[in-house]
């Protein structure tokens, strides 16, 4: 491989969220998602040289950045878009607060697909409206969607959005284009606007492909808001950009009003230089990645397959987020994942976080060098087998 992701670069004491969180430096981190790999080359090279100009006032986005993505999504999804469709702000999860203060009054309902990423609660919350959940299925190591209950729940004249996450956190599925067409017939349908928020739709695996819902028909793309980011594939997560994408002109300027009063109306320039330099030279590194992802993966079912045979571990179609099924151990995820850091410094979510779907999972970030991986392993085995 052209690049070295092999390599451990030390992030303790960078004020990394990930590993400066835990008071104890033994902790090994392997829940928040974000990656421990140095960015894509053209992205240094492009903050280097931002950096070396010295001043750093306020930004204004020039119509390269509307080209980038608009030449991205063109080039590897099929998907079409004009650069007036396309909203900047701050990150995905201040996109989906500010799309569901746009487009709903408080009290009203949305509907999530649990489990799901924990931040579709909080944006639903402070907002005022109510959750409801369609739970997805789970079985034979993979989640499907509950279209009876989708049909059940969005025919309630309160439920006024979907927040549809593809590919999905943190089950890894890669929403089908079947399964995208019925959920977006059944919103239609039911008059239910679906948000997609599809930040991880560059991380998907061989045998699998992401398919922009907003792209597959002129109805879906009209009844629909997509989030989208280059913050999870190229490891921007703290350069704070992101990209909301409306057809609908009255929807984009009520989107648009909700930014400036949600305050994320304003980008950084490092944000700006990092999202060209990735969209427009970063693609080779980015499939190395995901090669590399791959196999961690691999490794990981393997390992788990060998020494801790009752525990099931999810399909991984996309993302880096490996999702384990442990409720053999007859323990809450709390339980477990308060044992595993207790015991052995391991950090990972506890798939509670993501609703009451979740209870008995655990999440396991994977986005790091091998060996921290096998280490990472190594202690949930030996915190497991006591």
């Amino acid at each position: 491989m052209k690049y070295n992701f092999d390599e451990i670069i030390p992030r303790r004491g960078t004020n990394s969220y990930k590993w400066d969180s835990a008071k104890e430096e033994e902790v090994l981190p392997m829940w928040v998602a974000d990656m421990d790999f140095r960015t894509a080359p053209p992205v240094i090279e492009a903050l280097r040289k931002r950096v070396e100009h010295g001043i750093f006032g306020y930004t204004r986005v020039p119509p390269a950045y509307y080209e980038a993505v608009v030449d991205w999504f063109s080039h590897r999804h099929s998907w079409q878009i004009e650069p007036d469709w396309i909203l900047y702000t701050s990150g995905v999860v201040p996109a989906l607060s500010a799309v569901i203060k746009a487009l709903t009054v408080p009290g009203d309902c949305i509907l999530v697909q649990t489990p799901v990423y924990n931040c579709f609660f909080s944006s639903i919350r402070n907002n005022g409206c109510e959750i409801v959940s369609n739970p997805l299925l789970y079985g034979n190591d993979t989640y499907q969607i509950d279209f009876d209950d989708l049909e059940r729940k969005v025919a309630d004249p309160k439920v006024k959005l979907l927040l549809l996450c593809n590919p999905h956190n943190p089950a890894g599925r890669v929403w089908t284009r079947p399964e995208l067409v019925r959920i977006g017939e059944i919103c239609l349908q039911n008059n239910v606007r679906v948000i997609a928020d599809e930040i991880h739709c560059e991380l998907v695996y061989p045998g699998h492909t992401y398919i922009p819902f907003a792209s597959i028909s002129d109805e879906f793309l009209a009844n629909s808001v997509t989030c989208i980011s280059p913050s999870k594939a190229f490891n921007l997560a703290g350069l704070q950009i992101a990209n909301i994408v409306s057809v609908d002109e009255e929807v984009r300027k009520k989107i648009d009003r909700a930014i400036n009063i949600n305050e994320v109306c304003d980008v950084n320039p490092f944000g700006v230089e990092a999202l060209m330099a990735a969209y427009k030279e970063g693609e080779e590194w980015l499939e190395e990645l995901k090669h590399y992802l791959l196999h961690n993966y691999n490794y990981l079912r393997i390992y788990f397959q060998e020494h801790l045979p009752h525990l099931t571990v999810t399909l991984l179609e996309g993302t880096y987020l490996v999702w384990v099924d442990c409720r053999a151990l007859q323990q809450s995820s709390e339980e477990i994942a308060g044992r595993l850091l207790e015991k052995e410094k391991l950090w990972v979510n506890e798939g509670s976080l993501y609703g009451e779907a979740g209870e008995g999972f655990i999440r396991i970030n994977i986005a790091c060098p091998r060996e921290l991986l096998k280490e990472g392993l190594d202690r949930l085995r030996r915190a497991l087998k006591r």
